[in-house]
């Protein structure tokens, strides 16, 4: 017998509210999250993601809507009787006890037999591979030890639900992308739903089932990591998924779902509409998609500012005359102060409401 998520059909956040005071730090959240799934919660700082988690968890009573695990209602649970399994950000270990220990912590004050216990201590520190790390204290371990421990702990106790809340802030960035490679394989290993939250779009694309865009206590938009990369549905999730460059600019022209933005000083850009448009908008582009073109051709004229060699091509930073930022790269050098002239194939550049400059 091996470690193993229990068992349900779905979990459902109907209009999950909460407030703090005036502040209403959750909105009314509604979500449905199948057995099985990886879910991120992906957002800036203070955008209701560790406080919806903190909520799912029992450790913040919500202010209004409810929370179901199938037909059964446990927002009204206390955290012990929801049987969720929580990662913390600093991941909360003894120092005092052995690996052992802390890996047997919740399932003892859970009452579970002592040879019960010992059976799925030994099994999760199997799953995690740190049963040579047994009997040492978590300060004789590095950091990604003492997470593997965390994560041992949070699954011994076989809950339906894995709770992440920015488990691999504290790591180094080799530590990170090894963790989230062993994160992944747990999830997988156990048929465990894992909720996560991060403010790391890379770490919500390579780990996630689908993704939760949040902002200001809402949900912006749910879906794949495919359909997040490639379609986000407002300028604040392109934002957030990597669309550092944003030009404000009147509309020129419109052809299918094409749009032209004109933003003057010559600068002309075509993109893909994403979403009902007025007479202004804003196109917005990745750094990989946006790079020089000829003088003559359709783009925006901006003065390079910082330019940096990557191996194969070029990385800028080049500035506009309306003082924007414009990040691109280039396979031929460019040197800083010269004036170049910055575009994206149509398909690549995204068209959403937003004022002129």
């Amino acid at each position: 017998m091996t470690i193993h998520a229990a068992d349900f059909r779905e979990l459902r956040l109907e209009g999950m509210r909460r407030a703090f005071g005036t502040v209403n730090a959750l909105k009314g959240i509604d979500l449905r999250i199948a057995r099985g799934e990886f879910i991120a919660l992906l957002g800036p700082s203070g955008c209701g993601k560790s406080t919806a988690l903190n909520c799912l968890a029992g450790l913040l009573p919500l202010t209004g809507g409810s929370i179901w695990l199938d037909d059964q209602r446990i927002d009204t649970r206390r955290p012990e009787q929801r049987g969720f399994g929580m990662v913390f950000q600093n991941y909360a270990l003894f120092p005092h006890m052995s690996v052992r220990r802390n890996v047997a912590f919740g399932l003892l004050m859970r009452g579970v037999p002592k040879a019960e216990a010992a059976r799925r201590v030994e099994e999760a520190l199997a799953t995690v591979r740190l049963q040579a790390q047994a009997d040492k204290l978590p300060g004789q371990l590095s950091g990604g030890q003492q997470q593997r421990v965390a994560i041992a702990r949070a699954i011994a106790i076989e809950p339906p639900v894995v709770l992440m809340d920015e488990p691999l802030s504290n790591l180094d960035a080799k530590l990170r992308l090894e963790m989230r490679a062993e994160i992944r394989r747990i999830h997988e290993g156990l048929g465990s739903t894992t909720i996560y939250v991060t403010h790391d779009q890379e770490e919500a694309l390579s780990l996630a089932d689908r993704i939760v865009v949040m902002r200001e206590g809402e949900i912006r938009q749910v879906g794949t990591p495919e359909e997040l990369y490639a379609q986000p549905a407002h300028l604040d999730v392109a934002d957030f998924m990597g669309y550092r460059n944003r030009l404000p600019g009147r509309i020129a022209g419109r052809e299918g779902g094409l749009v032209t933005l004109d933003m003057g000083q010559g600068g002309r850009l075509t993109g893909t509409m994403r979403e009902p448009l007025g007479e202004t908008a804003v196109i917005a582009v990745r750094p990989d998609d946006m790079t020089t073109t000829d003088e003559n051709a359709s783009g925006v004229p901006a003065t390079v500012r910082a330019i940096e060699y990557r191996g194969r091509e070029f990385h800028g930073i080049a500035t506009t005359s309306e003082g924007i930022d414009l990040f691109f790269h280039t396979e031929r050098p460019v040197q800083v102060g010269t004036l170049v002239r910055l575009a994206a194939e149509p398909q690549r550049a995204l068209v959403f409401a937003g004022e002129a400059a």
